[in-house]
């Protein structure tokens, strides 16, 4: 499946910023379920692309001068291999072991794991237990923020997908698992779904899995990959920090879409998009 990908999201404060930095994770890059056809940043100076220690691709937005609004936008194309279920890295997968604080479990978490999954650690247990939490945390826009660590989105019992991710590491690391963030978009006939997506990977037999619970999909069909990390915060698209400003006011709109592929005549050979080229934001 070929995916089209529109994404803006637009910063508005009451005040004049003096500064601002911004930690972009908005470029996906190739790997055995993804390859990337094209794709563009639209930001308002241009940025150099640096990869974190996930393997992401990174891009530091620094503002100088002041300001009182940011707009930074997304677009390309990427195509999808439908029938992959696991991907291979190099990598130690190790280091997704760790707890943080967003992904800390406490014992209620692990009591969970160990009764969901009957304390074995095969993608067919992990599997049930994604749909355990499916039903235990109710998918409730609104009901938490950015900073709701897994534990306090179980106990509560209501949540997002990001809330149902922090809350599959918490267990699967419980249980000895490395798993990690993931964030990315997914496309959905459903308008009632959102385009901009998170959801879990873990390492079973040598390889990664996908697990996302709000939607109860162990198989990625139709999901995007941007970024992966420990939490939230390691993965998340866009994440800044400002001086002045007052309040802020953010919109994002995320368009993801199918596309056909274009036909190429046979007498000329495709030439290859560029992974990134960074313009001004539109």
């Amino acid at each position: 499946m070929r995916l089209s990908i529109s994404h803006e999201t637009t910063y508005h404060y009451d005040d004049q910023v003096r500064a601002s930095i911004q930690y972009l994770r908005l470029t996906p890059h190739d790997s055995e379920r993804q390859q990337v056809l094209s794709w563009q940043l639209a930001l308002p100076r241009p940025v150099r692309a640096q990869i974190d220690p996930f393997g992401n691709i990174l891009h530091v937005l620094t503002l100088d001068e002041p300001h009182e609004a940011i707009v930074i936008g997304a677009r390309g194309q990427v195509e999808i291999d439908e029938k992959r279920e696991s991907e291979h890295e190099s990598q130690s997968s190790l280091p997704f072991l760790r707890f943080t604080r967003l992904t800390e479990a406490d014992e209620a978490i692990r009591a969970f794991a160990a009764a969901q999954t009957k304390k074995r650690t095969d993608r067919t247990a992990l599997i049930d237990m994604m749909h355990a939490l499916n039903e235990h945390i109710t998918y409730t826009p609104g009901a938490t923020a950015v900073d709701t660590s897994a534990a306090q989105a179980f106990a509560n019992r209501a949540g997002v997908c990001q809330d149902h991710t922090h809350a599959f590491l918490a267990c699967a690391r419980s249980l000895g698992v490395p798993a990690r963030y993931v964030s990315g978009y997914l496309y959905s006939d459903s308008s009632e779904h959102l385009s901009s997506h998170a959801w879990a990977e873990a390492w079973i037999d040598d390889a990664w899995y996908s697990f996302d619970v709000t939607n109860q999909l162990a198989i990625p069909e139709r999901h995007l990959k941007l970024a992966v990390g420990l939490d939230y915060l390691d993965a998340c698209p866009v994440r800044g920090m400002r001086r002045g400003g007052g309040c802020e006011q953010m919109h994002a709109k995320v368009v993801v879409s199918p596309s056909a592929p274009v036909a190429v005549p046979a007498a000329k050979k495709p030439v290859p998009a560029p992974m990134i080229q960074v313009q001004r934001q539109g």
